[in-house]
């Protein structure tokens, strides 16, 4: 099965359905514009849909292939078309986008002992608590 997200005028993604792969298929081979034509004849013409796969997470393939556009598309999540990635919701203001996995960053490392204790983030102190 192939994913595939649907995006609205501001690139936030209000849809993401899977299409098995036979849909895809141009001459054997895998083609996202034959997803995106199938996808428009069961949806209609309007809508900007990509092609997103649920073994890429933070820019790697879980299954040493090639990832697609850095992390499997969610709801709420936006396309960056520069960066030709989904990028999901910032958490907070402070955080800063990492360009290799795309995902979000707290500007202060989560403590070693992160897997013993439970911290979560205080953006007006801009710390991790216990």
């Amino acid at each position: 099965m192939a994913s595939f997200a649907k995006l609205n005028s501001e690139n936030k993604v209000i849809q993401v359905v899977s299409v098995h792969n036979n849909e895809l298929l141009d001459n054997g081979i895998e083609s996202e514009e034959k997803g995106i034509q199938f996808l428009k004849s069961l949806f209609g013409q309007e809508g900007n849909w990509k092609q997103t796969s649920y073994n890429t997470v933070g820019g790697v393939h879980n299954n040493n292939r090639t990832p697609l556009r850095k992390n499997h598309a969610s709801i709420d999540y936006t396309y960056d078309q520069a960066r030709d990635a989904f990028i999901p919701p910032k958490p907070f203001n402070s955080w800063i986008l990492n360009e290799n996995t795309c995902f979000w960053e707290s500007p202060v490392k989560l403590p070693s002992d992160w897997k013993d204790k439970l911290y979560i983030w205080d953006e007006p102190s801009l710390s991790w608590k216990e």
